[in-house]
């Protein structure tokens, strides 16, 4: 358990033969010139300071890991302000201690650089927290039985908004809407699908929309009618905003009190910072408010939304925000839709819908020439890209763009998902410099529908992380919440083994794409630092770099080759965001493992 004092207490080292992982060992007669603030021990700290791993994953030759596996390479922390003072062995760091310093035991728990988050929407994370979870709810009847039961708490004409479990295919399903009209006529309703990319509404929400059956879907857009024409309360891809757009509006006071809980929550979560993709203005307006107040609790890395064009066009005038906790300097674009929704966009038909190849470009409101200045103003760009020709299309036009403006290269642009891979285009990450920016969890989630849609020929380039690093391309790891669990145990779980909660399938859905334990834990470290431009102050714990920490009660990298259904019931126990905890576990039950 943590134990928390103002005295340093000696403890036994958790290895062998810690190393120092500053540049300079202090040396024996080293004295500091001001105590730290903050010191952690007993702890097995892995600074991620060695080099990085073969592309087969194969660790460097200066990491700790031998036969026997692997071992921490410190035992102790020390934290002045938001800086990391020392990072090495506990004798040493004891030197750092004062009278004023807290000094934490961790009783053997593992200390790892910042999580990051590097693809999420914290905003909606917040929004929802309110919202009806439909999770494990076996049926339509036990769907529709359950909002009825919170309808009776809900006045007459006020919004019920509800959000699916992974587990809901309502693209497969897609169940009709009567049973949702009769029971609920009084309350207009949205039911949002896994991924936002299908939601569903009664006859009421649809009134409030105005949505009729003679109603036009939008370019890029399906209203799903039933075999006679007639509507179903399901509406698809870009579609979906009809029905969005008649929710009420949200505050700006709302807006900060949403991101503030969503973030606190994030910390609990082991994440020291996230990035938000797709901002708009009203959560740049929440953020900075937050950021002026002293309560944005983690880093807050924003993508502007690029369907925001005057947004854009105002920010690229501005320039970039890079101090503080809260960063803007990226722009995130949608390129085509989801799988799941068949809206991604495909080289050939997909496998069980001949003749549809989903929506992309312009028709999906991809503005080229607003993502274009931007990479010319220097902001990083990241686009939402899904389907083998959605991620073609995405490469060819960072190529023209790198073509004309050499000095665009230099933006460390991403290609958001980049589920669905042409083989031959595999090379061309590394090749243009762009970033895969990826959600492993995606994979075992979408492994119920996702070689009916492509078929086994193109399941060979889908989700394909090795194959990916292999040929070249920088990853990134990430949750894309709150459409998924966003824990970091379920992310590296879903890196390591390719399998669900449940272990399934036996040995992984295609399992030479896996990650090796260390690549999974790099994929929300050090390598998010670098996509957030970050590496040469975090991502790795080293005197001198920010104090982002993340301590956890169980080893990734030991467990992730011995156990890794260990990680599944792992655990936050301290996270600390520039020199201050912004979470620590109270009334830990059990031992570290």
């Amino acid at each position: 358990m943590l134990r928390f004092s103002v005295l340093f207490l000696a403890v036994a080292s958790c290895c062998s033969a810690c190393a120092v992982s500053t540049a300079d060992d202090p040396g024996p007669d080293f004295v500091p010139t001001r105590p730290a603030d903050l010191v952690l021990t007993g702890a097995r700290v892995y600074t991620l300071t060695w080099g990085e791993p073969a592309r087969d994953g194969t660790p460097a030759d200066d990491a700790p890991y031998d036969a026997d596996g692997w071992r921490p390479d410190a035992n102790a922390v020390a934290i002045r302000g938001g800086t990391l003072l020392y990072v090495g062995d506990a004798e040493v760091a004891r030197r750092f201690v004062g009278a004023e310093t807290r000094v934490i035991d961790l009783g053997g728990a593992t200390v790892l650089p910042g999580f990051v988050d590097s693809h999420m929407h914290a905003l909606e994370l917040g929004l929802t927290l309110g919202e009806v979870d439909l999770s494990g709810l076996e049926n339509e009847a036990e769907l529709v039985a359950h909002l009825v039961a919170v309808a009776r708490d809900v006045p007459a004409g006020e919004w019920i908004v509800g959000r699916a479990g992974p587990g809901e295919r309502w693209n497969d399903a897609r169940p009709g809407w009567d049973a949702l009209n009769a029971e609920l006529p009084d309350h207009p309703v949205l039911l949002k699908g896994r991924h936002g990319f299908v939601v569903r509404g009664n006859r009421r929400a649809f009134e409030l929309a105005g949505i009729d059956e003679e109603s036009p879907a939008p370019e890029g857009g399906e209203l799903v009618r039933d075999e006679r024409g007639r509507l179903t309360g399901i509406l698809t891809n870009r579609a979906t905003t009809l029905l969005r757009a008649a929710l009420p509006e949200v505050t700006l006071a709302e807006q900060e009190r949403a991101l503030e809980r969503a973030l606190a929550s994030l910390a609990a979560d082991g994440y020291t910072e996230v990035h938000e993709a797709g901002a708009g203005a009203s959560t740049i307006a929440a953020a900075r408010e937050l950021e002026a107040a002293g309560r944005l609790p983690i880093r807050f890395y924003t993508l502007l939304s690029a369907r925001d064009a005057e947004l854009v066009r105002t920010w690229v005038e501005a320039g970039p925000k890079l101090d503080g906790l809260l960063t803007v300097r990226a722009v995130k674009a949608y390129y085509d839709a989801a799988l799941g929704s068949r809206g991604a966009r495909l080289l050939e038909d997909y496998s069980d819908r001949p003749g549809h190849r989903g929506t992309s470009g312009s028709e999906y409101g991809f503005d080229e020439e607003v993502v274009r200045s931007a990479m010319e103003a220097g902001f990083q760009v990241g686009v939402h890209a899904i389907g083998d020709a959605g991620n073609r299309e995405v490469l060819d036009f960072y190529a023209r763009v790198e073509a004309a403006l050499p000095e665009t290269r230099a933006g460390r642009h991403r290609i958001e998902h980049a589920q669905v891979i042409h083989p031959a285009d595999f090379p061309r990450f590394g090749e243009l410099g762009v970033i895969a920016s990826m959600e492993p969890p995606h994979a075992v989630e979408d492994m119920v529908f996702a070689e009916d849609r492509l078929g086994p020929e193109r399941m060979r380039g889908a989700y394909a992380w090795r194959s990916l690093r292999e040929a070249g391309a920088r990853l990134v790891f990430n949750s894309d919440l709150p459409q998924g669990d966003h824990t970091l145990f379920y992310g590296l779980h879903s890196a390591i083994t390719r399998q669900d909660r449940k272990g399934r399938p036996p040995g992984g859905w295609y399992p030479a794409e896996r990650m090796t334990p260390e690549e999974a834990v790099r994929g929300y470290t050090s390598w998010a630092a670098w996509a957030s431009f970050r590496e040469e102050r975090g991502g790795v714990l080293r005197a001198g770099f920010d104090a982002d920490v993340t301590v956890i009660d169980v080893d990734p990298l030991t467990v992730g080759e011995t156990e890794p259904s260990a990680l599944l019931t792992g655990r936050v126990l301290l996270t600390i965001v520039d020199g201050r905890i912004a979470y620590a576990a109270e009334g830990l039950g059990s031992a570290p493992r």
